[in-house]
């Protein structure tokens, strides 16, 4: 094995030596990093309040997004009281594994038991996404250096992928973002036991986490050869990985989630099929933006150098392929998954291009964590917590107040049918029915966020066609809202 000549740049060090795919590096002394090995969790720890900031305030101004937040919060609820994960906003009585294999998000139930409500579940996701900043900036900061490694950090924390999915409510895939942050720490620092068991349970986010399960270990394949000493004992286990990844999506997919759906099928293959009524393909412009987004500022493309890289392969191929448009830009939380094992791969790349004979790459790898970090920071300025800065974010409008005070007026434990805007308000105390899919209940109340020129009487007529022969009578109205009881 080669030994490196110089300690990483920026770390002072002289000390101890350590294995890593295969070769011998010279790391700092037990004390050289001492107050360096505290800023990840600094990092964290201003990454979390930050994150939590803008979840909370988007929730308190009434400013949910889609129905997730409901869908996850009425599973969670039923998880909390050890009841089957019923999602009624999925349908009444739906099962949410037979929507998506997510059992992981029952780990927050014994949370939401001691604290319900929707902001439980919005600060858990912003402790799991400040967390996974941990891996990457402790990783950076052992191979490249403190200063190279805390911008690193940066970079990774307010990257826009992780900064859209803070910004899009709730989603289980803020389980797998540390997840595969720890796992691929592991992969760089040639821990290949620990790789494996933070790559396991990815299978238990989603069901297509599997795909990503075994490129994992097929990245791990790839590095354990060049370890002489520890490879012939991992290299099977790393096979064993990939087969356990794709095993388990595929009883996922074949078996679990079609025995608890109602349809005794997956939902989504029409997305990717050409059954459904969607059949667009990805533009290649569109295909080509988006890579650009995923590897250019966050890495400056020196990323491509790494083999970590390959475990991004299995999301966005399922996100090409479909022809669901939604899945194909950079919107939302599809890009948070992927932030990690750029960035990771990023600072593989960076310390594989220690040693190189070309000046001009080696000149372009020293200024890469700082030019990646001011990008992020710089994007931030149109990013959701640029929205941190702004005095409206922290400040609740009189007209959610009234809002609020409209839906207090549905008691605990009624059946309602509600659209996005009173969703998040009443999840945590009533069984909600998403509007027009009610299949034959007749719900004590309808609550409806409406455009502006939407009259009482429209909303009214509405109810009468949601539920024919049925009368719901209005008990009021508050800046789009309305609320209506039966009877």
């Amino acid at each position: 094995m080669d030994t490196a000549a110089t300690a990483p740049p920026g770390t002072g060090a002289e000390g101890a030596t350590a294995v890593t795919t295969g070769r011998t590096r010279l790391l700092p002394r037990a004390g050289a990093l001492r107050h360096p090995r505290a800023d990840p969790y600094w990092l964290a720890l201003a990454l979390f309040a930050a994150f939590t900031a803008l979840s909370v305030c988007r929730y308190r101004r009434m400013a949910t997004m889609s129905w997730d937040l409901g869908i996850f919060e009425q599973a969670i609820r039923a998880y909390a009281h050890f009841q089957a994960p019923i999602a009624d906003l999925k349908g009444p009585g739906a099962n949410i594994l037979g929507d998506h294999f997510s059992p992981i998000t029952a780990l927050l139930g014994p949370v939401y038991r001691l604290f319900p409500g929707p902001v439980t579940l919005l600060v858990a996701q912003a402790a799991l996404f400040a967390v996974s900043a941990v891996p990457v900036t402790r990783v950076a900061a052992r191979l490249l250096g403190r200063g190279r490694g805390l911008a690193i950090g940066i970079a990774y924390g307010v990257s826009w992928g992780i900064q859209r999915a803070v910004d899009f409510d709730f989603h289980e895939i803020c389980f797998a973002v540390p997840l595969i942050a720890f796992s691929l720490e592991a992969v760089i620092r040639g821990r290949w036991y620990p790789a494996m068991l933070w790559a396991a349970p990815l299978v238990f986010v989603k069901e297509d986490m599997g795909a990503t399960v075994a490129a994992i270990g097929a990245v791990i394949w790839l590095r354990a050869r060049r370890d002489p000493e520890r490879g012939p004992r991992v290299t099977p286990l790393a096979v064993a990985l990939m087969g356990f990844g794709v095993l388990v999506s595929a009883l996922a997919l074949g078996v679990v989630i079609p025995g608890f759906n109602g349809a005794g099928s997956y939902d989504y293959w029409d997305k990717v099929g050409s059954g459904g009524t969607q059949n667009a393909t990805i533009p290649a412009a569109t295909a080509l933006r988006t890579l650009l987004w995923i590897l250019l500022p966050t890495t400056g493309l020196l990323a491509l150098r790494s083999p970590l890289l390959l475990a991004a392969v299995p999301t966005l191929g399922w996100r090409f392929l479909s022809h669901d448009d939604h899945y194909w830009g950079t919107d939302w939380h599809y890009n948070a998954v992927l932030m990690p094992i750029v960035l990771l791969a990023l600072v593989d790349a960076l310390d594989r291009t220690r040693d190189t004979a070309r000046p001009w790459l080696s000149s372009y790898a020293r200024q890469l964590p700082a030019a990646v970090c001011g990008a992020s920071l710089a994007l931030s300025s149109s990013m959701p917590l640029y929205e941190l800065t702004r005095s409206a974010t922290y400040e609740v409008p009189p007209q959610t107040s009234a809002v609020e005070r409209l839906l207090d007026r549905i008691p605990d434990g009624a059946t309602v049918e509600a659209n996005v805007g009173p969703i998040s308000r009443l999840t945590s105390r009533c069984r909600v029915l998403w509007v027009g899919a009610t299949q034959g209940i007749q719900p004590d109340y309808i609550a409806l966020q409406e455009p502006p020129e939407r009259t009482a009487r429209q909303v009214t007529d509405y109810a009468g066609q949601l539920h024919p022969g049925t009368r719901y009578t209005p008990i009021g109205s508050a800046s789009g809202y309305f609320v209506l009881k039966r009877g």
